[in-house]
């Protein structure tokens, strides 16, 4: 296949390509930049200039190619409806080109705001519905298009997809102790966040575009959840800084942004995923790479 792939060039994405041309397969990636082209290019990827917001560039893409994996999202913590409005357009552009194809997409999803007090299942329903909900709405957007000839696809990814390299949430975790002087975790620590290592992350994603069933929603991880308590703890100790609680109602003003979610259970199971997917987590753990010390360089 010949696979258009939004944020080739971030992390799940980065390692979404290799697993792609390791496989025989071809891949066409975004890049916004000059250096993330060449980095592509070094690959022997092939090269789309644009970004989020070049709603032709995505149209190029996803024309031209076998299938779309959308993994681009702008982040942007401090304006959630930037990156919600931006992430619902590229959806609507790329499903509409896709629209009686036949051809999959697959968009990059989570396991928040789902309002269970259990681990997150596949056959769960993402409450976020409309252009001003959560990313924009787009994981039900997406699979809605399953219903107009489209190999639509949800990956909901951990909250922690982790290894050497990580700029996410476990790195934004390590930034606010150091900032602060000590590693927190919210309240008692007994949420627990859902866990995969990149590469096996990347490994589902390419499972799923070679045969997962329009409409599947995946659920990419490979630890349950690891109780944030256990997260602190082994930062605090990669660091060599103490331990302690944080007030609920000061998380975001003694960690940043990064508080808002570390209070949050996002914990998710993942056997209807395995089975359909003939997935097999082998990566380490998260308490293998917190212990190998590359998040604390």
């Amino acid at each position: 296949m010949r696979v258009f792939t939004t944020g080739a060039s971030g992390w799940i994405g980065s390692h979404t390509v290799d697993e792609l041309l390791a496989h025989g397969h071809r891949v066409l990636g975004l890049a916004r930049s000059d250096d993330s082209a060449a980095a592509l290019a070094a690959k022997g990827a092939e090269v789309l200039r644009g970004d989020l917001d070049d709603l032709d560039a995505l149209r190029r893409g996803a024309e031209s190619t076998d299938g779309t994996v959308h993994l681009a999202n702008k982040h942007d913590f401090a304006h959630p409806e930037v990156s919600n409005a931006a992430e619902r357009a590229a959806v609507q552009t790329i499903g509409e080109v896709l629209a009686g194809s036949d051809r999959p997409l697959l968009i990059a999803s989570g396991v928040a705001g789902f309002g269970v007090r259990r681990p997150v299942v596949e056959t769960d329903v993402n409450p976020a519905v409309g252009p001003v909900s959560v990313r924009g709405g787009s994981e039900r957007l997406a699979l809605d298009f399953a219903e107009r000839g489209v190999r639509a696809l949800a990956a909901r990814f951990a909250p922690t997809v982790h290894g050497t390299g990580d700029h996410g949430f476990v790195a934004a975790l390590v930034a606010a102790a150091r900032a602060r002087g000590a590693s927190g975790h919210v309240g008692d620590g007994g949420h627990r966040w859902a866990a995969v290592h990149v590469t096996d992350a990347a490994r589902a994603v390419r499972l799923a575009v070679e045969g997962a069933p329009a409409g599947s929603v995946l659920h990419v991880a490979a630890e349950e959840g690891v109780p944030t308590r256990d997260i602190a703890t082994a930062v605090g100790r990669g660091l060599g800084l103490p331990v302690d609680a944080v007030d609920p109602a000061r998380a975001v003003e003694e960690l940043g942004w990064i508080g808002s979610f570390f209070g949050l259970d996002l914990s998710a199971t993942s056997e209807r995923t395995r089975a359909l997917l003939d997935w097999r987590p082998s990566g380490p753990t998260l308490a293998a790479d917190l212990a190998g010390g590359s998040y604390f360089g």
